[in-house]
């Protein structure tokens, strides 16, 4: 089969991209697979907490954008209209069944090797901040969520929210900050009975949000 992208071209659109692969250019699917597969993983685990659905979710959504890759325009965005599919799968998921357990499991802190005190005792603090934070985000109302997930781990604007769920860019923003207001708030107050110190604005804690430690998928969307 000829290709026609090549992969020495770095600058390369994702909407580029797309239209390569509905030409049948397999090289250019490797790419977005390769570039999205992290972030859409992750928007479908965190929300629903359960590693083998979301797993499910997330090539099923591979599935789609493959069967759907002839129609495909590119006066759409490649990001914005991968995420819209997501959000389809999420919500008749979230309609059909009722979510368990949304609060990911935390590594016990036991079990972490180290020879420095210090560095032990960071890592503890570490996990500390990072269980809350997630308790208090799988608190959130399901829209509230998927809205602070987009935007703060996966660097959705609020008008590419808007556009992904289907709610006006005034609402999105609303979201956001309702979002932020009651995880600050959780956090504090989940915080407040311990003796270490957790800053609400600290944002470091998030930082494990995006480098979990949870089985990525690592085989890719075949073609239907």
């Amino acid at each position: 089969m000829s290709q026609t992208f090549s992969t020495q071209e770095p600058d390369i659109s994702d909407e580029e991209l797309m239209l390569n692969y509905s030409r049948g250019d397999m090289v250019a699917f490797e790419h977005l697979y390769l570039k999205h597969k992290g972030g859409l993983y992750r928007y479908f685990v965190r929300q629903i907490g359960d590693q083998q659905l979301a797993e499910d979710l997330y090539q099923e959504t591979w599935s789609r954008v493959i069967r759907a890759a002839a129609q495909y325009q590119s006066t759409a965005k490649f990001t914005t209209w991968l995420y819209k599919i997501a959000h389809h799968l999420l919500i008749d998921h979230v309609r059909a069944v009722k979510p368990v357990d949304l609060v990911p499991e935390i590594d016990d802190v036991n079990d972490i090797d180290r020879e420095d005190l210090n560095a032990l005792d960071r890592m503890y603090i570490q996990q500390q901040k990072s269980q809350v934070l997630k308790h208090c985000i799988a608190l959130l109302p399901w829209v509230q969520k998927e809205a602070l997930i987009l935007n703060f781990e996966l660097g959705f604007t609020a008008k590419m929210i808007s556009q992904v769920v289907n709610v006006t860019y005034e609402a999105t923003k609303s979201r956001l900050r309702y979002a932020n207001q009651n995880v600050k708030e959780c956090v504090a107050q989940k915080w407040q009975d311990t003796d270490l110190d957790f800053c609400t604005n600290d944002t470091s804690a998030f930082s494990s949000l995006s480098s979990t430690s949870r089985k990525q998928p690592t085989h890719g969307a075949e073609e239907e």
